[in-house]
């Protein structure tokens, strides 16, 4: 009699079938799988063409999500997201057309080429599952989750998300390029055809249930939850830096170092998990002094020195 697989397993067989895709990005698919099971959202920034969609696509496949693709521009209106109400009639009344927001998987495509007015039609979303439409609250999918992605090297014509926009992701990550072996394994693996047309999914949706639970059961001693305090709080203090990060990051390290001790195989956080997700959950909420910023100091730089500064438990 066969036995069923620990959590561990489950969350290592969605890493596997995401690899099939993605050559060469395993740092990168263990926290963007870890930001889904946590719960959080995730911002790409990478140049094109480095596979950020096919990430998308590959995740919504292995866990036998719906998937949506957004592609933001300059016109693009709130109810083209969230859906509008048409009036039929025939039988004299308004009809709700659920727009693309209401899937599990949302790759919101170029997010900074909307205009504020746009962006935060997502807010709401991202922050309480919900969205609110003509007076009237829709609860999202359990597992709706925004992958959202912006070009580094452009800004003509792109509206720079805001403070409290950034502070929605869970984590900013970037793909970047792969080596030279595992670009030419890409180029090999799609001679022929696409390898996401041949990917299934290898997870039911209750088992994707029971592995967000499943999160919140990794253990986290007090001295780590300490330390991720300890991290956050640091930020507010470090030079050049006019908004630190605030307990929203706090509870955000922890979570996500609780899921990537699962995706990763262990039962509970160690210093590591949290070093290892520091840059990509705080980073992204600082605000960098101008001048700072113009000599070249970024807020990468800020969270690497609170990591030298601030000791780790033992």
């Amino acid at each position: 009699m066969s036995q069923n697989p620990t959590p561990q397993a489950t969350a290592a067989s969605i890493r596997a079938n995401i690899e099939r895709v993605m050559s060469g990005q395993t740092h990168t698919v263990d926290k963007v799988l870890a930001a889904f099971l946590a719960g959080g959202h995730v911002l790409l920034e990478d140049n094109p063409g480095t596979g950020k969609t096919t990430l998308a696509k590959a995740l919504a496949k292995s866990v036998g999500g719906e998937f949506r693709r957004v592609q933001f521009t300059p016109d693009l209106l709130p109810s083209d997201i969230l859906g509008v109400s048409v009036f039929n009639p025939r039988d004299q009344d308004f009809k709700f057309h659920a727009g693309p927001i209401f899937t599990q998987v949302l790759l919101a495509d170029e997010i900074n080429r909307a205009s504020p007015r746009t962006q935060s039609a997502l807010l709401e979303a991202m922050a309480e599952g919900q969205v609110s439409i003509e007076g009237k609250t829709h609860a999202l999918d359990y597992l709706f989750f925004v992958i959202a992605t912006q070009n580094p090297v452009e800004f003509r014509g792109t509206y720079p998300l805001p403070e409290a926009q950034m502070d929605r992701f869970a984590v900013r990550l970037s793909l970047g390029y792969v080596s030279a072996e595992a670009e030419v394994a890409i180029v090999n693996a799609q001679a022929q055809a696409h390898p996401l047309d041949g990917l299934q999914a290898c997870v039911t949706t209750q088992q994707i249930r029971e592995l967000k639970q499943q999160v919140k059961a990794i253990r986290v001693s007090d001295e780590l939850k300490r330390y991720a305090v300890d991290l956050a709080r640091a930020t507010r203090g470090a030079p050049s830096v006019q908004l630190g990060a605030g307990p929203r990051a706090s509870l955000a390290l922890v979570h996500m170092a609780q899921a990537l001790a699962l995706v990763q195989g262990g039962e509970f956080v160690t210093p590591d998990h949290i070093r290892d997700m520091a840059v990509s959950v705080l980073a992204h909420r600082l605000s960098i002094d101008p001048a700072a910023k113009f000599s070249g100091r970024t807020a990468q730089d800020v969270v690497a020195d609170v990591l030298k500064s601030v000791p780790a438990p033992v």
